[in-house]
């Protein structure tokens, strides 16, 4: 499974519908994904936690076993920043996730400094290894999700992080909230690494990024946004009515599924 997921960047642009759960997950296999991802907002909310490296590990862990239970084909399980800045814990969380069945994950940088992300990449390659699983890493920076830097320097910041984090050990580069088609082929030029997106509304379309050089793109916790909003209005809808009226449904943003859980005292 490792070596295939691995292989999967290799061979044009890897479409990944990110799922919360097993349902989920056999529901997009059975739709031809070739790879499940999980969305850790999406794992998060499921369990009743604000989506920020609140999620239990013990949640986490049952969730990825869940999953990989009912599929046959690769896990990759967004680990978020490794749900600590203790590099022990850490590495418990990744030997956790892959003895659970993940062959890859997503670890992100965030507000940290760089260098954080550098020696995480490097704990969770030793702990793969460890386990002799090629774990694919991929490395989320920030930069444009979170305007670490001004707009002008976005490109820049991020491929000289890209090289931080491929000579650590990462496999992929998530440049999460990229969006402008110049933009993005200059990260694909910039970098060996294969690149990942976000599937954001203002994204050039699939044929296009493919063009561009991209090979993974990712609804991240969309699904989820849209899934929680159409609970809400088919809930309202049956309070007021008695009946499921589907026709009028809306999706949540994502700052609206993750304020109600933030509100609930447990991020």
């Amino acid at each position: 499974m490792d070596k295939q997921f691995h292989q999967l960047h290799h061979e044009g642009l890897l479409i990944l519908t990110n799922v919360a759960d097993a349902t989920g997950a056999r529901i997009v296999e059975q739709l031809g994904c070739e790879a499940v991802a999980t969305s850790s907002a999406a794992v998060a909310w499921a369990h009743g936690y604000a989506d920020g490296n609140a999620l239990p590990l013990d949640r986490l862990v049952s969730t990825v076993e869940s999953i990989a239970r009912v599929i046959s084909v690769p896990l990759t399980v967004d680990v978020e920043a490794g749900y600590s800045v203790d590099l022990t814990r850490v590495a418990q969380v990744i030997e956790a996730v892959i003895a659970a069945g993940a062959v890859g994950i997503n670890i992100e940088d965030g507000a940290s400094p760089p260098e954080l992300l550098v020696r995480k990449i490097e704990v969770a390659r030793k702990v793969a290894d460890q386990r002799n699983v090629r774990l694919f890493i991929n490395a989320r920076t920030d930069v444009y999700l979170k305007g670490l830097v001004p707009a002008e320097d976005r490109v820049a910041e991020t491929l000289k992080r890209a090289a931080l984090y491929q000579a650590a050990g990462a496999d992929g580069l998530f440049a999460a909230g990229v969006s402008a088609e110049y933009e993005i082929a200059a990260l694909c030029q910039g970098t060996t690494l294969p690149v990942n997106v976000l599937g954001l509304a203002s994204l050039p379309s699939p044929e296009a990024l493919k063009a561009l050089g991209v090979r993974r793109l990712s609804a991240g916790s969309g699904i989820a946004e849209f899934l929680y909003g159409a609970m809400a209005g088919l809930a309202k809808g049956f309070l007021d009515t008695g009946k499921l009226d589907s026709s009028h449904l809306k999706a949540f943003t994502y700052g609206e599924v993750n304020a109600l859980l933030k509100t609930a005292g447990n991020a």
